[in-house]
């Protein structure tokens, strides 16, 4: 099985790009895609076997679109499976490995595996301290190692794109990602509930362990309150409720925003 693994970078995450690519190197995957979406093409020492470029959009990164690029060109260039991997993310010593027996089993579902979000100074090129680190978020399922469960149909909201799988064929006729959402938010949980429309399922893989690594953040995302709400409202109108409510309640206690008893809007225009 010729493995791709698929990422989507741009300047601000080169540094944890080029440790996401020793790795993947480290565990033998034929094929090692980038989408880059930055304003400008990809600088030339980005490390990678394939890069495409997808340039941002009016409304900011164009992460949907690239990670459809970079599938179609994986499978273009003969991949039979295809593992995404958020640009933060590295895999652990198993991942790879268990997403191919997990294909292998379950040929016909989209595969995930859980994610462990790396405290500061954790050194992610030692295999070893990967391992000691492992805490996997708990909010999402983390089955036992060697384990496959599938997902219930209220479990769909679960799915995240950090780290997923799922074989060329499957790609072929799923869903893929809405080229329409840009900027931050909603374009993952709008995948997976086309996945459930189409009876297509999720399947939780223990053991196949991916690892976050540390940058700063904000919570809420202030940086992204336009693309939540933007985008937020794109989902809300194709299946009939707002993603991200945790964000979204945040917002509204802080006085960011308010609910008009249609939408969510700024309280105060930006």
């Amino acid at each position: 099985m010729t493995t791709a693994v698929v990422t989507v970078c741009s300047d601000g995450r080169l540094g944890h790009q080029a440790h996401q690519a020793r790795a993947v190197r480290r565990q033998g995957a034929e094929l090692y895609v980038v989408g880059w979406v930055g304003d400008d093409g990809p600088p030339q020492d980005v490390d990678a076997d394939l890069v495409v470029h997808v340039p941002p959009g009016r409304d900011g990164l164009r992460v949907a679109a690239a990670r459809n690029a970079g599938a179609d060109l994986a499978v273009a260039r003969g991949a039979d499976l295809l593992v995404f991997l958020d640009a933060d993310c590295v895999p652990g010593p198993d991942l790879l490995r268990g997403y191919a027996a997990a294909a292998e089993a379950r040929p016909e579902a989209v595969l995930c595996g859980p994610v462990t979000y790396l405290a500061p100074g954790v050194d992610v090129d030692d295999v070893d301290a990967l391992t000691r680190s492992t805490r996997p978020h708990p909010a999402r399922p983390d089955p036992p190692g060697g384990t496959l469960l599938v997902a219930g149909d209220g479990d769909y909201e679960l799915f995240w794109s950090l780290s997923f799988a799922l074989t060329a064929s499957r790609w072929s006729s799923a869903p893929h990602f809405d080229g329409r959402y840009e900027g931050y938010g909603a374009e993952d949980t709008d995948f997976a509930f086309a996945l459930r429309e189409r009876d297509i399922p999720i399947v939780w893989v223990g053991g196949g362990h991916a690892y976050h690594q540390h940058h700063p953040t904000q919570s809420p995302p202030w940086q992204h309150l336009d693309d939540i709400l933007r985008n937020g409202a794109r989902f809300a109108g194709r299946w009939g409720r707002w993603p991200m409510g945790g964000w979204l309640d945040a917002f509204a206690a802080a006085g960011a925003i308010r609910w008009d008893g249609t939408t969510w809007r700024r309280a105060v225009p930006g």
